[in-house]
């Protein structure tokens, strides 16, 4: 998924030596940033870019804004960093590969030009100062084997809300099918906010078939007192969102349901 992992962050942001682990100190306002993408498909010999957009920065055109990038099993490396004084680079062979720049008050792009199946990874935006230590959620690069200018993703082709019911609880099993790539981010919510208790998120698992196409199944267990109470499973795909109420749902036969759980 795309979330850092806390060792390889420590390991990779150690030599920061004014940059601290709190969201916000001694009273300074709390500072966001969101990656508008979660994931980004392109061919090779292609170019793309992603948005970072920060809320709580003040003066954000002479703000330092980092991008790092990470591969599975590795630490994450910064590539850039964008300030008054323009662009700044890790490493010289990045200044043709790399570009960055601001727009408006509070969005910061990074472009990744000449694409190769190398660059694949989750790109993460980053902001450092005396009081903070910030990062976004990242958006991974997809790297298609396919010759395209900008490749087809597919959004899930079926989605469904399943459920079961016993004495004491309901259990709710959200399975959305047949996606590509399978980069997808799975929440329940309630008509107030986001539900994090009793939730398991399984794995994407690939078809049997041996397609591209990826499903995903995530699990919500209420007490028997709020069967009657609405939850949402929502989802966000490459470009696109869905959110499915547990209200009307049918049941599905016990030996499918079974082998779900």
């Amino acid at each position: 998924m795309l979330l850092l992992p806390l060792l390889a962050l420590a390991a990779a942001w150690s030599q920061h030596l004014f940059c601290f682990l709190s969201l916000f100190l001694d009273g300074q306002a709390q500072v966001l940033l969101k990656q508008r993408e979660l994931s980004i498909t392109r061919g090779h010999k292609t170019s793309t870019s992603m948005d970072c957009m920060a809320e709580g920065i003040p003066d954000f055109q002479y703000a330092e804004i980092h991008w790092y990038r990470q591969v599975p099993t590795k630490a994450p490396e910064r590539v850039l960093y964008i300030g008054v004084h323009g662009v700044s680079y890790d490493h010289h062979s990045y200044r043709t590969k790399y570009s960055s720049s601001k727009k408006g008050t509070n969005v910061c792009t990074l472009t990744i030009n000449d694409i190769n199946s190398n660059d694949e990874g989750t790109y993460y935006c980053a902001y450092c100062s005396y009081y903070h230590k910030v990062f976004g959620s990242g958006t991974k690069l997809v790297v298609s084997g396919k010759l395209c200018v900008v490749c087809v993703f597919s959004p899930p082709a079926n989605s469904e809300i399943l459920q079961k019911k016993l004495e004491n609880q309901t259990t709710y099993v959200c399975l959305i099918e047949k996606f590509y790539p399978e980069v997808i981010r799975v929440t329940w919510t309630d008509d107030e906010k986001e539900v994090t208790d009793n939730v398991v998120k399984g794995d994407a698992w690939q078809s049997a078939k041996g397609d591209d196409d990826y499903s995903i199944a995530s699990w919500l267990t209420v007490p028997a007192e709020n069967k009657d109470k609405k939850y949402y499973c929502k989802y966000e795909h490459e470009e696109q969102q869905a959110s499915l109420s547990t209200q009307g749902m049918f049941h599905l036969l016990k030996m499918d349901f079974d082998l779900l759980l």
